[in-house]
């Protein structure tokens, strides 16, 4: 296992651990990985999409030698699929098994109260976690050699299922109506949430995390993610293409860029085997930059002025 403690001992030591992962970011983002493991609070990550906010839970669960369990939220999300449910197969067949089992059990009783009685010492176990399916939630939280918990795009789902997280976020344990709390092993997960603004969170579990908000990058930081991901690439043409994105994010455009395509791109344009930018080559290849045909339109009608650009701003 990782020497956790040593990883985590200061926020440049996070930072270096994580690009030695190829996760290159700022001094920031370490910090807040630095706090969420000392004080134990989760991360609320906001951002465009294809930042890397999924990529940094994913990426810290890798450093840490740690189990990945990931929530990908949606709409209609609840807590029979998130936290947990029965398994009502088994408790099927424990009902079975009470019925074929009553007349010895109740042997001898005398009375209706003695007869409850027996049943009871029987083992009233039919609503208990032998029964008990844990979803992703829960499993974070009973993991006895803890998990790193990722909440993903919690944006995507009701006002209501967050309500659900509150007392998670907060004290690690769950309250089931039928059981009582469970609370997390020892080791309690370390938690990210991922959102991309589609709609506010609610001030209640802000409260319960720590803020991160990941923009683009500027161009510098994106050289150094593209280098980290995609080392065969020619310099010369890295700094072309980070140059073309970083313009391109200037426009009136339906989605920009992120990261990820800038990483899809450089790897398409190695795949090519080009070596510097030129307009047809860009072209052919906006699709995997930009996901909306009007976008595209728009953009290849600069795109002489825009590829020139790139190509001078690198000299």
């Amino acid at each position: 296992m990782a020497d956790i403690e040593k990883m985590a001992e200061s926020v440049e030591s996070i930072r270096l651990h994580l690009e030695a992962h190829n996760y290159i970011c700022s001094t920031q983002i370490a910090t807040a990985v630095y706090l969420a493991y000392h004080l134990q609070k989760p991360i609320l990550i906001e951002g465009p999409p294809g930042v890397g906010k999924t990529e940094l839970a994913k990426t810290v669960s890798e450093m840490f030698e740690r189990d990945l369990i990931r929530l990908q939220c949606y709409e209609g999300l609840d807590e029979a699929k998130a936290i947990y449910e029965w398994k009502y197969g088994k408790q099927l067949l424990y009902t079975q098994v009470l019925k074929e089992t009553l007349d010895d059990v109740l042997q001898g009783a005398k009375g209706f109260t003695e007869s409850v009685a027996r049943l009871h010492d029987f083992g009233d176990i039919f609503f208990s976690e032998e029964f008990l399916e844990p979803r992703p939630l829960l499993q974070a939280l009973k993991h006895e050699e803890g998990a790193i918990l990722l909440i993903d795009e919690i944006d995507k789902a009701d006002h209501e299922f967050e309500s659900l997280l509150l007392e998670i976020l907060s004290d690690f344990q769950v309250s089931i109506a039928e059981i009582g709390t469970i609370k997390a092993s020892a080791i309690p997960p370390i938690v990210f949430l991922t959102s991309n603004n589609t709609r506010e969170i609610s001030d209640a579990l802000k409260r319960r995390c720590l803020h991160l908000y990941i923009p683009f990058p500027d161009l510098e930081l994106e050289q150094r993610i593209v280098e980290a991901r995609v080392p065969e690439i020619p310099p010369e043409l890295r700094r072309q293409m980070v140059a073309f994105i970083q313009e391109l994010r200037t426009l009136d455009l339906k989605k920009l860029p992120a990261i990820s395509e800038t990483i899809d791109w450089a790897r398409t344009l190695l795949l090519l085997n080009s070596t510097s930018l030129d307009a047809d080559m860009v072209r052919d290849t906006l699709n995997v930059i930009l996901k909306f045909q009007e976008d595209i339109e728009n953009v290849d009608s600069e795109l002489t002025t825009l590829t020139s650009n790139a190509r001078k701003a690198t000299r």
